[in-house]
């Protein structure tokens, strides 16, 4: 019997975004066939930006070594405490469209950091692309979120904080309430 119930865990995972208000729309599973590294990825935005232009991407990586690490402390601890030092990367991602208006970077990282707080550290980064030579540029927003997830409490049935998620809400609100001014 594994140690870890990976992909019930997402499971769970999208089963709790949608109780905070979002709405899941796909799944990706890859295995990278040399090192056997995982990632799961999941689309979901808030339930009222179906048409768009917000979008959400969560990605949970999972590192084989970590994972057999984890599996070894079980064993080892002998259904006693196995030491929280075992963690997943666990990366909420927000992308917008190309904005013709696009936001002031600092101001706008400034109050994205007011939202997520001390436990929700966010980038926000903006690339401008010229799609041909005499075209202006279009400028995309991104903004990511890095959180470890505990594989002790993976295990012990325990999602993602509801705060975490709470926050990931905030932000998504506060992107699509700005996003008609910079879309133009």
């Amino acid at each position: 019997m594994a140690a870890l119930d990976v992909p019930g865990f997402v499971a769970d995972l999208k089963d709790h975004a949608i109780e905070h208000g979002f709405h899941v729309h796909d799944e990706r599973h890859f295995v990278e066939s040399y090192s056997l590294r995982q990632t799961w990825e999941v689309d979901l935005h808030p339930e009222e930006a179906c048409a768009g232009p917000l979008d959400l991407y969560l990605a949970l990586e999972v590192a084989p070594r970590v994972l057999l690490g984890f599996e070894d402390a079980v064993i080892a601890a002998d259904d006693g405490e196995v030491p929280d030092e075992f963690h997943f990367p666990l990366t909420f991602t927000w992308g917008l469209p190309p904005l013709p208006h696009g936001p002031d970077l600092l101001r706008l990282a400034t109050e994205l950091a007011g939202i997520g707080g001390p436990d929700l550290p966010l980038e926000a980064s903006a690339i401008d692309s010229y799609p041909s030579v005499t075209d202006a540029p279009e400028t995309s927003l991104r903004v990511v979120a890095h959180q470890r997830v505990s594989l002790v409490r993976i295990r012990e049935g325990e999602e993602v904080p509801c705060a975490t998620l709470d926050a990931c809400a905030a932000v998504s609100h506060y992107l699509l309430e700005r996003a008609p001014d910079w879309l133009g």
